[in-house]
């Protein structure tokens, strides 16, 4: 059997290395909810790392499928044995009511990348956004709790939504290499873009993707404005995780509205010493 203690530090180290943004936030938490959050997250890396890695589709496919009969067991009452993500996400589950169903959604949205899905309109696209961030968010609100869960719900997937809208536009050229265009195909005729790379730099007119971009940008702005209505919801510590995590979001897409060429060009990315602050900030009740 699975030591849980140290199923919960793997869990916390993954976090740690591999989602250092949401890190920020989680260390905001009481030590219950703290672990409880990596282990949710720790799952989350586990399903995008097979969605993002090098197998063949039908690979990724078979593995997606694995995790979610893992997941099923431990929602039918298997401990997880043997493997400390799902051991950690059982003791979990136990303490707070994380919907695991939720899992579901994301290893949805994952095959949808494996298999290449394109997204024609701005609903196509929110169903995506809603699988891969929108079940992060009601995940995390399991592990959070509020005062009124069912007004709570929507907006932590509304908030998700948000986060998901800035990371496609901070990853557009990157998400191009790899063959992949999360911007609604409606969007993209709208504007006259094609988003088609020659050696590594869209070649679409700038002014095109600036009118693009900016549109993009304004509409995942719409998203925050909505899904920030959460944190007055959530107690004081679960307040200040959620505002540390979306506020670091929030600039990095308030950055790319201010410039949002640069994402053609590079990475888009806050410096640590700002991702710092704005979880003060967010400790402090202003941030966000």
């Amino acid at each position: 059997m699975t030591d849980v203690d140290a199923a919960y530090r793997q869990c916390q180290l993954i976090t740690r290395q591999q989602a250092r943004n949401f890190s920020y936030g989680i260390r905001l938490l009481p030590p219950v909810k703290r672990r409880a959050l990596s282990a949710v997250y720790a799952m989350a890396r586990r399903i995008d790392d097979i969605g993002d890695g090098d197998l063949p589709a039908e690979r990724k496919l078979v593995l997606l499928d694995g995790v979610r009969a893992g997941l099923h067991g431990i929602a039918g009452g298997d401990g997880g044995a043997g493997d400390p993500v799902l051991a950690a996400l059982v003791d979990a589950a136990r303490r707070l009511p994380i919907p695991l169903e939720a899992f579901d959604e994301l290893i949805d949205g994952c095959a949808a990348d494996v298999r290449g899905r394109g997204y024609d309109s701005f609903d196509d696209l929110l169903w995506y956004c809603r699988s891969v961030a929108g079940s992060i968010g009601r995940l995390s609100l399991g592990v959070f709790g509020a005062a009124d869960p069912d007004a709570a719900r929507p907006l932590a997937d509304t908030l998700g939504v948000a986060l998901q809208l800035t990371n496609i536009l901070r990853d557009v050229v990157e998400d191009r290499t790899q063959q992949r265009v999360y911007l609604p195909a409606a969007d993209l005729r709208r504007f006259g873009c094609e988003l088609e790379l020659r050696d590594g730099r869209l070649t679409d007119p700038p002014y095109r993707l600036t009118a693009l971009l900016t549109y993009q940008a304004r509409r995942a702005e719409d998203w925050y404005e909505d899904g920030l209505r959460l944190l007055p919801l959530l107690d004081r510590r679960s307040g200040a995780c959620t505002a540390a995590m979306a506020g670091i979001y929030h600039r990095l897409l308030a950055r790319i509205s201010a410039n949002p060429l640069a994402v053609t060009r590079q990475r888009v990315a806050l410096p640590t010493r700002e991702k710092a602050w704005v979880a003060v900030r967010a400790l402090a009740g202003t941030g966000a």
